[in-house]
């Protein structure tokens, strides 16, 4: 069996999917990525799905799936590449893909991760636990 191969580049994981999704492929994949990001630490995920002319209900569902596996180890998707035949499949068969945002290619793809990732420090830096407790006069 084919495996879907898995880099590293920086703090993002990048699944560049060249091959058919086959059922068994998709499903190793869920289990390769989710052992690779507990591996490696890394907080986000890039699906590049340039190469695939179609995408069928299973292989839809396969990507939502490993973005809510993705997330529940705190790591974003991003899939990209996605071709307009493929997004008009998706949108006729109902699949509205939660928990994973697009970009048109990988580049645009680790901006987005880049930013969120920034904008989630920024949010924890001036959380509750950073707050300044507030000055009360004396009576």
């Amino acid at each position: 069996m084919e495996r879907v191969p898995i880099l590293k580049i920086g703090a993002i994981l990048l699944v560049s999917i060249q091959i058919d999704m086959e059922d068994q492929v998709a499903l190793q994949l869920q289990e390769d990525l989710a052992d690779r990001i507990v591996a490696t630490g890394c907080h986000g995920v890039i699906i590049d799905i340039s190469a695939l002319d179609i995408v069928d209900s299973f292989v839809g569902r396969t990507l939502a799936t490993i973005a809510g596996i993705s997330k529940v180890l705190d790591a974003d998707t991003v899939v990209v590449g996605m071709r307009p035949a493929v997004a008009i499949t998706l949108v006729e068969l109902g699949l509205s893909l939660p928990g994973i945002r697009t970009a048109l290619n990988v580049e645009l793809g680790m901006d987005l991760l880049a930013r969120e990732r920034f904008q989630d420090e920024d949010e924890d830096e001036d959380g509750p636990d950073n707050a300044e407790t507030p000055v009360v006069p004396a009576p």
